[in-house]
């Protein structure tokens, strides 16, 4: 029996199928992606070592949930004054030399605290200004790290990477929180901040091999003459006019005042109280929601040529808040494990769609400045962690995490009703 003739119908069917199949990992063929997804590694070792040590340090050192939050929010302030001023920069400087030389500030600042911490005389406001210092480093290479993708890939693998990436983000958050705990335990939380600051240089080393030329276009016949306030002005003004753009800024601020302090900030303060497990089970519960997030961004690496992005992102934000009420409502770790793996997986999906879209509609000569005000949405955080800290003070913990999920749960779905060109986004 002879196989049926092969036409170009099914010729074009089993192209797609095998490039569905190799699409996970697409973006990976290109060079110097490779090395920016790499050094994402390091710099979420860092990150993650950070965000559970300082939480249980505080948390050690006070009992208070209130100055727990604080601490966590204090982190996110700067991206409010500092943010506007690096989107500048990353619109007008070498994108690689800014990163290289704001994660080697970052190394030195760990190796510092981590220094203090070894001897008796740490207070708690140490821990305010690192985390303060620590935030203003975050505030320039967070959307530095999210403009230079673009460069590094062609347009039609961008969803790709940027889920790639987020994956990278995602995969030392599975093992990060829970090593971090061990060893907290095991050698005193010293060694964190040591490893650290290794994470950050081995970044900088990263970054400096990548070979894309990272000079953004200039923003006027003036170049680099123009104000960096007026500049900052040009940023603002091209968001207000672009109803897509606005809505993206606007539907990620919500998640990060209402959902994002109690799945980060507060959660060494529901794994003790609630769950009532030692920094070893507040490791495991952050690298469960970690494990989710990676799980949900490969599943959307492997979608990425999915065209109804608008309405993925309304749909995780959703699932993602669903998902945060029924973790309020739980008091054993065999039900809050999946739960907020879940919760963290969806969250991932929404963060990095919306992440996408907006690289994806924004021009590159002002992708810095539309990124940092798409950012400004963690230096809201502070008033979001102080919320949620005053919330699990007066009412508890499992009452504050449901009327966070609650409240995101309107708003998103308020603002799908009233975006409707963002929901009905196809690319």
């Amino acid at each position: 029996m002879h196989a049926p003739a092969e036409t170009p119908d099914t010729i074009a069917i089993a192209t797609e199928r095998r490039r569905f199949n190799l699409t996970t990992f697409s973006s990976l063929q290109y060079r110097d992606f490779r090395f920016l997804w790499s050094s994402t590694f390091f710099t979420a070792a860092g990150n993650w070592v950070q965000q559970i040590t300082i939480g249980w340090l505080v948390y050690e050192m006070t009992g208070s949930a209130l100055l727990t939050g604080l601490v966590s929010g204090v982190r996110a302030l700067p991206f409010l004054f500092i943010g506007p001023v690096a989107g500048v920069l990353t619109d007008r400087l070498n994108r690689k030399m800014l990163l290289i030389v704001s994660e080697l500030c970052l190394s030195a600042l760990g190796l510092a605290f981590a220094i203090l911490l070894t001897t008796d005389y740490l207070e708690v406001w140490h821990i305010l200004l690192f985390s303060l210092l620590s935030g203003a480093g975050w505030a320039i290479t967070n959307p530095l790290r999210n403009v230079m993708v673009p460069g590094v890939v062609p347009r039609h693998a961008l969803m790709n990477a940027v889920a790639l990436n987020a994956a990278a983000f995602n995969l030392t958050r599975i093992a990060g929180p829970a090593i971090g705990g061990i060893l907290i335990a095991a050698f005193g939380p010293a060694t964190n901040f040591f490893i650290q600051s290794v994470s950050f240089f081995m970044v900088s080393v990263l970054v400096w091999f990548i070979r894309t030329p990272m000079k953004p276009q200039a923003t006027s016949p003036n170049g680099h003459g123009k104000s960096m306030f007026r500049d900052m002005g040009n940023g603002l003004k091209y968001v207000a006019h672009e109803p897509t753009t606005l809505a993206l800024v606007v539907v990620g601020l919500i998640p990060s005042l209402f959902m994002m302090p109690f799945t980060q900030s507060m959660m060494p303060v529901f794994t003790k109280d609630v769950l009532h497990v030692d920094s070893r089970g507040l490791g495991l519960i952050l690298a469960s929601a970690g494990a989710g997030a990676f799980i949900g961004t490969m599943a959307l690496a492997s979608l990425s040529q999915m065209r109804h992005k608008g309405l993925l992102l309304f749909a995780a934000a959703s699932i993602a808040a669903t998902t945060l009420i029924l973790y309020s409502q739980v008091s054993w770790m065999v039900f809050a494990v999946p739960l907020i793996a879940i919760q963290g997986g969806f969250q991932m999906v929404y963060n990095s769609t919306n992440n996408t879209i907006l690289q994806m509609i924004t021009p590159d000569e002002y992708r810095g400045r539309v990124m940092s005000i798409y950012m400004l949405d963690h230096g809201f955080t502070p008033a979001g962690a102080f919320m949620a800290g005053a919330l699990a003070q007066a009412f508890g913990a499992p009452t504050a995490f449901m009327l966070g999920g609650v409240i995101t749960l309107i708003l998103v779905l308020l603002l799908a009703t009233r975006a409707k060109r963002l929901i009905r986004y196809k690319d």
